[in-house]
């Protein structure tokens, strides 16, 4: 390896992303209707906000201490966490005890919510949490696991035990392929993003730029965590589900963009104690609730030093702390067939203590 690569790794990337960004502005094809998300596991929308829905897996009204997961509020929609039988991370959860199940689907940004900001969010998610009844479990994917982290330290009362799962925490703990946003040149991709979509962070303009596989046959085996190309009909059935989730973007509102980028890729505000929630500054050491953390070797976008960061950063105890580790990709946590196989039960008999 290069020895200047660390000190010059962040600007390549960035100067990267910025070609793509420019590079793709003609490629886009404006005409692509935004589907809706496809569901594998039965469900109903028990509470539907500007911000978000909050869906009700349940196999039972009773029983074990309600799980809600956060899903991200990022690129991508909430269907990753019930992609494709195999692939179901709820799925996964239910077989394995979790009788009481819901999932925060957040909404793609409109004209109407384009002035959201991460106060929204945790508004919204407030407001689910009550509705479900609390306190309760919070499992958060990714981007949603440090907003869940958020959430928990700002309303600690509510929030019983706590998983996440490829969720950056502290920023500085690790390189990453988002991280790389604290370099200045990025404001220029921020502004120019916001532009092109009137106000809003368009998904299909995020999309160019998002780190991923040159092919896609590897990303889908990858993600999925086949043996190989798609042989099988099932295994066929969810590389084309995993596509058409693929292809469904969710737009952000400028104000939240610009604040996750500030405050938590620029400042690390959360690592340092510092974040804003809902009129308090927030700081992760004064959380006292059980932790699991989850995270993945060969993840570029949440590098597990980011991950497991948080262990420090919380005042629970050692014994209160779990960690693991799979083998695998960012996307490969949460719908691929070896990591729902062998860390996600575990995850859910620690969920039932």
């Amino acid at each position: 390896m290069n020895p200047w690569s660390i000190w010059t790794w962040p600007w390549a990337t960035t100067m990267d992303m910025h070609r793509r960004l420019m590079d793709s502005l003609g490629e886009v094809d404006e005409t692509v209707a935004r589907d809706e998300p496809e569901w594998t596991t039965p469900n109903r929308v028990v509470v539907d906000l500007a911000a978000l829905r909050l869906r009700d897996f349940s196999v039972a009204q009773e029983g074990r201490h309600p799980a809600l997961v956060v899903a991200p509020f990022a690129l991508h929609d909430a269907a990753l966490a019930d992609l494709a039988p195999g692939h179901s991370l709820v799925e996964t959860l239910l077989a394995n005890g979790g009788s009481r199940l819901f999932l925060a689907e957040w909404k793609s940004a409109t004209m109407e919510t384009r002035l959201h900001t991460i106060d929204t969010q945790l508004a919204a998610l407030n407001v689910a949490v009550d509705d479900i009844g609390p306190p309760v479990d919070l499992i958060g994917l990714c981007q949603g696991g440090w907003l869940s982290l958020v959430y928990a330290a700002r309303f600690p009362r509510k929030v019983r035990r706590l998983v996440l799962a490829g969720a950056p925490v502290d920023i500085t703990a690790a390189p990453s392929a988002l991280s790389t946003a604290s370099n200045p040149i990025s404001r220029i991709m921020i502004d120019e993003l916001i532009r092109l979509g009137d106000g809003l962070v368009r998904g299909r303009h995020m999309a160019n730029l998002w780190p991923r596989e040159l092919d896609e046959t590897s990303r889908v085996v990858e993600s999925l965590q086949l043996a190989g190309p798609p042989a099988t009909d099932a295994e066929r059935r969810a590389e084309a589900i995993f596509t058409r989730w693929d292809r469904r973007t969710l737009d952000l509102p400028e104000p939240y963009y610009r604040q996750v980028f500030d405050w938590f890729y620029r400042e690390n505000r959360l690592a340092v104690g510092t974040f804003p929630a809902l009129g308090r500054q927030i700081n992760p050491q004064n959380l006292h609730c059980p932790l699991f953390l989850l995270a993945g070797a060969r993840d570029l976008i949440a590098p597990p030093a980011q991950v497991f960061a948080a262990a420090s950063l919380i005042a629970a105890s050692e014994s209160d702390i779990e960690t693991a580790q799979a083998d695998c990709g960012h996307l490969a946590l949460l719908m691929g067939q070896r990591t729902l196989t062998e860390e996600w039960p575990r995850i859910a008999r620690w969920l039932a203590k």
